[in-house]
């Protein structure tokens, strides 16, 4: 499988697969109101377009894969903080998609399901806290807690050897704390520093509907 996803065609299909997913929520909405449809297409697709590029700026790239980007999980919890969960989540399964394109990394298909979909697909549960007042910041940490939950699964099923002589659940835990809590950790940091952050996604918010 890996090979696969390393070849055009793989990638290929990939991508394709990726761009379904977002049109599946996007011919949803279409049906009830087209403007809106159209709308969340071209958002959905900057951020999956936006939060790749930020994904390639790391700060820090732990050994065994993962890393602390700048930013790039934010880029998509906004789409569910727009749209509400459904369309959250399809849009992070994209991403996910693109980021095996990008970085393949495949060692058993359930493994390609939690580590890139699924675990990026939980960033879009953003939208559950959208009608909140403190909901951007809040949606933010429960997608990223999303992912965090498929992660370690992942890691505990699939990598224990990694552990040693540590307790693969706990190994697997601190691991993947170590890169998404420091990205979350830093994006909260932004936030309480500049508000103006959080004025401007309201803003841009506005524009989305």
């Amino acid at each position: 499988m890996q090979e696969f996803f390393e070849a055009w065609y793989g990638q290929l299909v990939t991508a394709a697969v990726a761009l379904v997913l977002i049109l599946v929520g996007v011919g949803f909405v279409i049906g009830k109101n087209r403007k809106q449809g159209t709308k969340m297409l071209v958002y959905s697709a900057m951020a999956v377009a936006v939060a790749t590029v930020l994904s390639f700026l790391k700060i820090v790239e732990m050994p065994q894969g993962g890393s602390i980007t700048l930013f790039s999980m934010f880029a998509i919890t906004l789409i569910g903080y727009f749209y509400g969960p459904a369309q959250g989540i399809l849009c992070g399964m994209a991403y996910g998609l693109i980021q095996l394109v990008t970085g393949p990394y495949v060692i058993h298909p359930a493994q390609l399901l939690m580590d890139y979909p699924l675990a990026f697909g939980m960033l879009g549960l953003a939208g559950f806290l959208n009608k909140r007042p403190d909901g951007l910041l809040a949606g933010y940490v429960l997608g990223v807690f999303g992912r965090l939950i498929m992660s370690v699964l992942s890691g505990v099923i699939f990598f224990a050897e990694y552990a040693g002589d540590m307790d693969p659940f706990l190994y697997s835990v601190g691991y993947n704390i170590a890169y998404l809590g420091g990205e979350a950790l830093l994006t909260a940091v932004v936030f309480m520093v500049i508000p103006s952050v959080k004025k401007a996604v309201e803003r841009i918010k506005i524009m989305a509907q």
